[in-house]
């Protein structure tokens, strides 16, 4: 396991928790945007990486939004081919609303995370 891999962890696991509890809620947009901040936070990570786009997934199909349910085959395949090699997108959120190949700006909150996850070496 990589240093970001298990450093980020705790992160990722937050936002999908919420995630989870927003959707127990019927808040399925906030739902969907705290797996986007899964996402962002993950995305450097292979395992993390693939697992978020798993649950956006499984997001799409709930929501019967065939649409996200596409767009997400497509990027767990990507994922699990591109992310080792660097060949994604940083700061993409990962929902189907977005091209796959789009670079985006990073929150400021999420960057310091990022970043003191692939600085703190253990």
């Amino acid at each position: 396991m990589t240093s970001y891999r298990r450093n980020i962890g705790p992160f990722v696991e937050r936002e999908i928790a919420k995630s989870l509890e927003a959707q127990k809620k019927g808040h399925f947009d906030k739902a969907f945007s705290f797996l986007e901040n899964a996402h962002v936070l993950g995305q450097p990570s292979t395992y993390w990486h693939i697992k978020v786009h798993y649950l956006m997934l499984v997001w799409g199909i709930k929501q019967k939004d065939f649409r996200e349910v596409w767009g997400q085959v497509i990027r767990l395949i990507g994922a699990a081919l591109l992310t080792a090699v660097k060949g994604v997108p940083e700061g993409n959120t990962g929902g189907s609303n977005v091209s796959p190949l789009k670079p985006m700006r990073i929150d400021p909150n999420l960057a310091n995370i990022i970043q003191k996850a692939k600085n703190d070496k253990d």
